[in-house]
């Protein structure tokens, strides 16, 4: 179905799909011992402890015109944290045009779309390797939102809020809603990909894979890192303080990582051209 703004549907009542986006994130760190390991966890621990991250989702809510219900936050011990934000319909208005189009939203502006009760929630999951050596911190958000807008227009805003060297995105619409004469509609707007919601420039700096199910409303773009600088992975100090040696040992085992979590599988040595 192919829609302009100025080729709006009426719906019977309200617009009942569901539109939800998830936004996976990695950072990756190389830490040599346990006291650097728990130095940068306790570094990622305050930098995005549940207080920030709630300011991060109240801008989402304020991006795709949500009113802030409820908040529940958390931060664990020893690290970690959560937040869950209930969200109801905004202020009804003209919908804006770049709600059909596909590409980047603000970072944040003012969008005020009609939107019924949803949430949007954020859990954080530092890691590290058991014999110490790659520490990860993972970040998993989820914006779901019913009516017009899609969450879609919060992933820029996502992008730039985090330190990311990996991230996979899922975008799915589910349900129906009706048209006055009760003809099905299972989703409002075009999408082609993900990607096209991401702004070139950060585009430019990834690699991109995407898998998509176009019949079930069903779509997934993976991203990683495309420039690898030893400098940004390690904790403390940089790697002219390393022999040689160490920086080809280092090096190896960050990006076996970084290429394990895009490729979602352990991979041994030579096996990459196998994937």
């Amino acid at each position: 179905m192919t829609l302009t703004p100025e080729q709006r549907i009426e719906l019977h009542g309200f617009n009942n799909l569901t539109k939800s986006l998830s936004f996976n994130m990695y950072d990756i760190c190389y830490t040599r011992s346990k006291e650097e390991r728990e130095a940068y966890l306790e570094y990622i621990d305050e930098q995005y402890n549940a207080d920030r991250l709630t300011k991060i989702l109240t801008h989402v809510s304020d991006i795709i015109g949500a009113h802030v219900l409820n908040i529940a936050k958390q931060d664990y011990v020893p690290q970690g944290a959560s937040v869950t934000i209930l969200v109801s319909e905004g202020p009804v208005v003209e919908v804006p045009t770049e709600s059909y189009a596909e590409s980047p939203g603000p970072l944040p502006d003012s969008v005020v779309m009609q939107l019924d009760k949803s949430h949007i929630t954020v859990h954080t999951y530092p890691e590290y390797h058991p014999e110490e050596g790659i520490s990860t911190f993972r970040a998993d958000i989820d914006v779901s939102t019913c009516g017009e807008i899609s969450p879609l227009k919060a992933l820029n805003y996502l992008i730039h809020s985090f330190d990311t060297d990996i991230m996979t995105i899922d975008y799915r619409v589910r349900g129906f809603t009706r048209d006055i004469n009760g003809q099905k509609l299972f989703i409002d707007h075009d999408i082609s990909s993900i990607q096209n919601y991401i702004p070139e420039k950060i585009q430019e700096s990834y690699d991109m894979i995407d898998v998509n199910v176009y019949q079930e409303h069903i779509f997934h773009t993976k991203c990683k890192l495309r420039e690898f600088d030893l400098n940004n992975y390690l904790f403390g100090y940089t790697k002219d303080k390393l022999k040689p040696e160490e920086v080809e040992e280092i090096t190896e085992r960050l990006t076996t990582e970084m290429d394990e979590i895009f490729y979602g599988k352990n991979i041994n040595k030579g096996s990459l051209d196998d994937h």
